[in-house]
């Protein structure tokens, strides 16, 4: 195999394809990227963990049609190094790879690609296309409230499923137990009657990168164990989780009769200046609620009390709750709009958080003791 490419545009499609790659591997093929280089000018990438996938295409000048394998992170590494600018000549041959650009010289080994495991897709009924800003928008919502606990494992992803409410929906949603987070967007042509679907962490973290640099739709296509994404000229194909998600429409409160309407970028700042003191133990904070004003304040035995008064505008009789600081700001953090709604019911009900009843994003968060 030997081809001449373009320094900037082998290390873009190289930094998405390495991250894939895990840094400890038992197996060193999985430590490698595949480079395959055909005859009419194309360069296809690709790397796995042997449940993720990722595809890229690049063109690029071809002298010698073939395939190798070669260390992901060493290669990315090297042509991070590369002035910039430069053409990089890649030449393998006899277990060896000659990388050549300006001055440098580098001759790395190699490993068959016959050794190479790729991802068996298999059949993939249901395909459909969403909007790369649509998708984009479902992950930012929910992924922060994926359970990273391995014993819950059918917890470690977003989970993608349609139904009707009125209207043709796709739902995707996220808990760990403590806070759950929803997103409802128009179900896509094509979705009708696809089996409901856990796409893992690792997955919908390169899935999130790669779509930076998506413009328009992205291509998705699925089966009830895997999951493929089109995206310009990467293609991301996963396994999915194999297990059954709860279901979360129970835990979402409905007869929550407290209504407290507040600007979230002050409530937000309010919590996180009186959460300071807050040690690991003691993460709650908790929550005053009057007709016209909350009292956020945090107790910590070491450290000592913290107070702050924000204006909001509460319907109910007023009570005390607690919730943990750090929850309570990543839903925050997801909220554009200068009002948040939180529907609450009392001390130990879970608490219902939107920015209004039209928002296609909703969170439920469970209060905590104090």
């Amino acid at each position: 195999m030997k081809a001449t490419i373009e320094r900037a545009t082998l290390l873009k499609s190289l930094s998405h394809v390495q991250s894939v790659v895990e840094r400890r591997n038992t197996i060193p093929i999985l430590s490698n990227v595949l480079i395959e280089a055909s005859a009419d000018g194309a360069i296809k990438l690709m790397a796995t963990d042997l449940d993720l996938q990722i595809v890229e295409s690049i063109s690029a000048q071809v002298e010698q049609a073939g395939a190798t394998t070669i260390s992901a992170h060493t290669l990315f590494d090297i042509a991070r190094k590369l002035p910039e600018g430069s053409q990089v000549l890649l030449h393998a041959a006899e277990g060896k790879m000659l990388i050549q650009a300006g001055r440098a010289r580098f001759n790395l080994s190699t490993l068959p690609r016959d050794d190479f495991p790729v991802i068996a897709e298999g059949d993939l009924p249901t395909s459909f296309e969403l909007p790369a800003e649509t998708l984009k928008q479902i992950i930012d919502k929910t992924r922060f409230a994926i359970s990273t606990e391995e014993t819950r494992y059918y917890l470690n992803g977003i989970y993608f499923h349609v139904s009707d409410e009125g209207q043709p929906v796709l739902k995707a949603a996220a808990t760990d137990g403590h806070r759950l987070a929803r997103v409802t967007v128009p179900r896509p042509d094509g979705a009708d009657g696809m089996p409901g679907i856990i796409i893992p962490r690792k997955c919908i973290g390169e899935l999130r990168k790669l779509l930076d640099e998506v413009e328009g739709s992205v291509a998705v296509s699925l089966s009830a164990s895997k999951i493929r994404f089109g995206l310009g000229s990467a293609i991301l194909t996963s396994k999915l989780i194999d297990g059954t998600f709860p279901d979360y429409s129970r835990v979402i409160p409905t007869g929550n009769d407290k209504l407290l309407k507040i600007d979230p970028r002050s409530f937000e700042e309010g919590v996180d200046r009186v959460a300071t003191i807050a040690t690991e133990k003691t993460r709650a904070v908790k929550m005053a609620l009057d007709r016209d004003k909350i009292t956020l304040s945090v107790t910590s035995p070491e450290n000592g009390t913290a107070a702050e008064e924000v204006s909001g505008a509460f319907q109910g009789e007023g009570f005390e709750i607690g919730f943990n600081a750090r929850y309570l700001l990543d839903i925050l953090g997801q909220i554009d709009s200068d009002l948040v709604e939180l529907h609450l019911a009392d001390a130990a009900a879970p608490t219902l958080i939107r920015e209004n009843d039209r928002s296609p994003a909703l969170y439920v968060l469970m209060p905590m003791r104090v």
